[in-house]
């Protein structure tokens, strides 16, 4: 994962550990930084439409993803390193992102055990 879609999966992994009472300081602390920093790369605006409860999510991610693209984010080195960060936090040991999608016979993880019978 890279770029844009690093970021985007980095807000979406901080806003939902932030809802939960286990999330620790650090992860708070990651996901503020992460958002400070996108705040800095997007419009003087972006504080409504990232804040506003009115707004559709999907208009707000289209809108997000839109931004940091048009901003080079994909390019900021200090933005990917800290969503990379948050990730870390959020997935300790979440070694394994895999699209499946349309996939037949997947086996993810370590230590397992799969048998295929070919007719």
């Amino acid at each position: 994962m890279a770029g844009v879609e690093l970021v985007m999966a980095a807000l979406a992994a901080g806003a939902s550990a932030g809802l939960t009472d286990t999330a620790g300081s650090a992860v708070r602390d990651a996901y503020s930084a992460l958002r400070e920093t996108v705040r800095r790369r997007l419009p003087a605006h972006a504080e409504e439409i990232l804040d506003a409860e009115h707004v559709d999510p999907d208009t707000r991610e289209a809108w997000l993803r839109e931004q940091l693209t048009a901003s080079g984010a994909d390019r900021d080195q200090e933005l990917l390193a800290t969503a990379a960060a948050l990730l870390t936090l959020v997935r300790p040991g979440g070694r394994y992102q895999v699209d499946a999608r349309g996939a037949k016979g997947v086996q993810v993880g370590d230590h397992s055990t799969q048998t295929i019978t070919f007719n």
